[in-house]
Order: structure tokens, then C-alpha cells, then sequence
């Protein structure tokens, strides 16, 4: 079932070296469906992808994280790569960022290795989650109950493995964020 996220502002936060395809998709896929996104970062300019095994493209980017506040977000967005989620992880900002989704309760979208950044939340305790295989002992050490799945929702948290699972991130992705709650009237989103 479709969902309405028209008007729905939402947050991609990343550093340079972002795995491009688990940027660009959903990036693509939530304009498609009416929302508007940011991609916010902590260096103005822009950020530059990384792809497989290789640097890439460089996207724009539109609000430095110290300097916006997530409650003007209906979702928060995390691509993966492996340099991207070490440095996110590092940033208070980006922490608090992160932090603000989670205890909101509002959607919060991670693959690959994104999750990285919410291990330092220290509220992941008993949430369901994957992530790159890799990551599995980090996460279960934070108290994450890890799945082997394509794609794993829990109360608003959408987490993937890897480029392989973005058809299905992509449509939870959208699904999660039509039935969360809007950041300019606080109400929640029922789908008709």
C-alpha cells in the first residue's frame, strides 16, 4: 500500500565516504514519493561517495548538523560505507542528531554499516536489527537482537545489510515514514 509522504521533510546525514548507491536510491526513491530531503553533513560544500572500491561522485550538501535541529525532521537517514559511519560515530553532533530520532520514536532508516553511528546512542538495547554482517558483534554488544534479514523494522527503525536489500529498505523506507509522526503538526500519518 502506498503511503503519503508528501511534504514530509527528511534528514540524510553522512561524511565523506558514503557508499553512493545506499545514498542515491533512497535519496531517489523518497523524492520520487513527494518528500523533500536534506543531506546534512559536518563540512559545508560537499560530500564525496565512495563506490565499491573507489571515490565517486560528490553530492551537495544542504545543512551543516551543527547548525540544524531534528525536530524539523520527519526522518532521519543513515547510508553506510565504511569511512562515512567511523566518522559520524565520532561527531557529538551527529550523536545527538541520531539520538533525538531514537527517543522521539520518529523514523530512523540505517544500512549497510550506518548503524555504526546509533551504537554510540547507547539506546539500542533490545531493538531489532541487521546491518552488514560485519557489524553483527558490535551491535549485539550494544544489546541489538541481530537478524539475518534483507530488511528489519522495529517501532520506526528500518535497518538493511547491504546494496543488495535496497528494493526492500527503499519500500520500508517510505512505508515507515508515511506512518510517523509530522514534524510541523506533531500528528501522526494514518494511511487511508
Amino acid at each position: 500500500m502506498a503511503r503519503d509522504v508528501k511534504g514530509k521533510k527528511v534528514a540524510i546525514l553522512t561524511e565523506d565516504g558514503f557508499e553512493e548507491v545506499e545514498l542515491t536510491s533512497p535519496m531517489e526513491a523518497l523524492k520520487a514519493a513527494g518528500a523533500e530531503v536534506h543531506i546534512i553533513s559536518s563540512k559545508a560544500g560537499t560530500v564525496k561517495a565512495w563506490n565499491h572500491d573507489h571515490w565517486s561522485i560528490e553530492v551537495p550538501v544542504d545543512k551543516l548538523v551543527s547548525e540544524v535541529k531534528p525536530e524539523e525532521y520527519d526522518m532521519l537517514l543513515l547510508p553506510g560505507g565504511v569511512m562515512n559511519p567511523d566518522k559520524l560515530r565520532q561527531n557529538k553532533d551527529a550523536i545527538a542528531f541520531a539520538q533525538y530520532f531514537i527517543e522521539q520514536a520518529k523514523p530512523l532508516a540505517a544500512i549497510c554499516h550506518g548503524p555504526q553511528l546509533l551504537i554510540e546512542t547507547g539506546m539500542l538495547n533490545e531493538r531489532n536489527m541487521t546491518s552488514y554482517p560485519s557489524l553483527k558483534t558490535d551491535l549485539v554488544n550494544a544489546g541489538v537482537i541481530w537478524e539475518d534479514r534483507e530488511v528489519v523494522v522495529d517501532n520506526g527503525l528500518v535497518t538493511s545489510r547491504s546494496p543488495a536489500d535496497l528494493e526492500a529498505f527503499n519500500k520500508k523506507v517510505i512505508e515507515e515514514l508515511g506512518e510517523g509522526k509530522h514534524a510541523t503538526t506533531g500528528q501522526f500519518t494514518h494511511p487511508e
